[in-house]
């Protein structure tokens, strides 16, 4: 018995060092962005906190247009992202087609190819349909994601059939029993993704980089890259602007978590 409680104490303790390791450049970040600029590479508790550096990111620098514009193209690719890969991947799991275990190879082997490959072909085809400096060009690329299509059709492989050759019996087309039965069965595998989604937009800097010159359609992680450059001397204000920046996606994950259990909970295949 103690021979046990010494091992689970021990696990722990392990666990607890895993976690401050992890948590401690977040609280570094933290405190840094509410440090004095004369006090910003002391180690120690600072002497006095202060609002000075996020208010200057927030007042000086057009940050809360970055952060508008992240989080406009965030939402908006991860809601279009959500319903058309349900849409694809529910009909690549149980509609019968020619040609689908090809379309499928497909769709999963552009997993293979990472964005710095097709950046100049992919810029040249947004260019071509007018989507350079736009929100468009920002937004219609990300949605093509070959993981969420993935990911959901082993899903509705998953899902007994018997569910839905009852909803067909009752008269339902395929369009109503993917509304009715196929979505609200989605839910848990959805909030996963659309946490992932989101996160995976919020933090992209290549190709907003590439795709928007103009300073209005400036994303959060270009914006503080600038900041890099524009403050070099003054790192108390990039250190403020990436505090602000990791706000959001710290409670999005909150967020999601929490909807991902509930969703977990109250999902039930009766």
């Amino acid at each position: 018995g103690s021979m046990r409680a010494r091992r689970r104490a021990g696990r722990a303790a392990l666990a607890y060092a895993v976690a401050l390791v992890s948590v401690a450049p977040l609280l570094w970040l933290l405190l840094s962005a509410f440090r004095p600029a004369d006090e910003l590479y002391d180690l120690g508790w600072p002497r006095e906190l202060t609002l000075s550096n996020v208010a200057y990111v927030l007042t000086e620098v057009p940050f809360l247009r970055y952060l508008a514009n992240s989080a406009f193209v965030s939402v908006t690719v991860t809601v279009i992202a959500l319903f058309l890969h349900s849409m694809a991947a529910y009909a690549l799991a149980r509609l019968s087609f020619r040609g689908r275990g090809f379309a499928f190879a497909s769709v999963v082997a552009t997993l293979l190819i990472s964005l710095p490959v097709i950046l100049v072909p992919l810029f040249v085809v947004v260019r071509g349909l007018g989507m350079v400096d736009s929100y468009a060009g920002l937004i219609v690329p990300g949605v093509f994601n070959a993981f969420g299509i993935f990911l959901l059709r082993q899903f509705y492989l998953g899902v007994p059939p018997e569910l839905e050759e009852a909803a067909h019996l009752d008269g339902c087309g395929h369009w109503r029993v993917y509304w009715h039965v196929i979505l609200p069965l989605s839910r848990p595998m959805l909030a996963a993704l659309a946490v992932l989604f989101f996160l995976a937009n919020w933090n992209s800097f290549l190709w907003p980089l590439a795709v928007a010159q103009d300073e209005s359609l400036r994303v959060v992680q270009v914006g503080i890259a600038s900041l890099q450059g524009q403050y070099a001397s003054k790192q108390q204000y990039v250190i403020a602007a990436a505090m602000l920046a990791a706000v959001p996606t710290v409670v999005v994950f909150l967020l999601g978590q929490r909807w991902l259990v509930a969703s977990l909970k109250t999902t039930g295949l009766k």
